[in-house]
């Protein structure tokens, strides 16, 4: 899955690892990325943790995809930083699962973002 997803590969997005309910990525923050507060833009965050979670739902095989998500931003992140981001699974009821994504750097807390997922059934590509 991740091989196809060109948005978060054109952000530099790289997959670290990926095991059955897990996943850890990792993306640099750059100057396209920063607002004009020179901090980087929540979207980019919720994005690389939204990446994160998407590996980490779909590591089963079936197609999962995202039902909710939220996100809780607890630092800034900045121009060169790097991000790290870890998913992990909660909880898997029936088709639908609940996992946490920390973002952070050099061990600081940058944002939490929890994702509910549904799979759909089908087997992916």
């Amino acid at each position: 899955m991740f091989s196809d997803d060109v948005a978060s590969r054109s952000l530099g997005i790289e997959l670290l690892e990926v095991a059955e309910g897990r996943a850890v990525a990792r993306m640099r923050v750059t100057e396209q990325m920063v607002n004009g507060h020179k901090i980087a833009h929540g979207g980019y965050l919720f994005l690389l943790a939204d990446t994160t979670f998407a590996c980490a739902c779909n590591s089963y095989g079936p197609v999962t995809v995202a039902a909710a998500a939220e996100i809780t931003f607890v630092a800034s992140a900045n121009l060169g930083d790097e991000l790290i981001a870890t998913a992990q699974e909660r909880t898997r009821f029936g088709r639908n699962g609940i996992y946490d994504v920390t973002v952070h750097r050099d061990g600081q807390v940058i944002a939490e973002f929890r994702g509910r997922s549904h799979t759909i059934g089908k087997e992916s590509a």
